[in-house]
């Protein structure tokens, strides 16, 4: 199994974002699922960390799914680090989410 080291993302949150950005809240799954990708691409631009992370679905131990922008993972093939990087790397992203410690490792789902 997967896992990924990286920050949570609610679709709710992304639906908001892309609000922001001038578009309109999805009314069909795939407009749901363009306007989810729309908003991460964005935010990771933005905050610089697009060319270094993934965008990836998970799952909390509760069984919950999330979205997860990832800067890491256990499976080296995944294209990303398997180490946790530096916090210059994520710091950016973490202050657009309003997020207050590092990313954590999340199962893929």
């Amino acid at each position: 199994m997967v896992k990924y080291y990286g920050y949570l993302v609610a679709d709710e949150w992304l639906y908001q974002r892309a609000v922001e950005l001038g578009h309109p809240r999805p009314k069909t799954y795939d407009d749901s699922i363009d306007t989810i990708i729309l908003a991460s691409r964005d935010v990771r631009t933005e905050t610089g960390v697009y060319t270094y992370t993934k965008f990836r679905q998970v799952k909390t131990l509760k069984g919950k799914i999330f979205w997860c922008i990832a800067f890491a993972a256990s499976d080296p093939w995944d294209g990303l680090p398997t180490s946790a990087p530096p916090e210059e790397r994520y710091k950016p992203l973490k202050e657009a989410l309003q997020k207050k410690g590092p990313p954590r490792w999340f199962r893929a789902s």
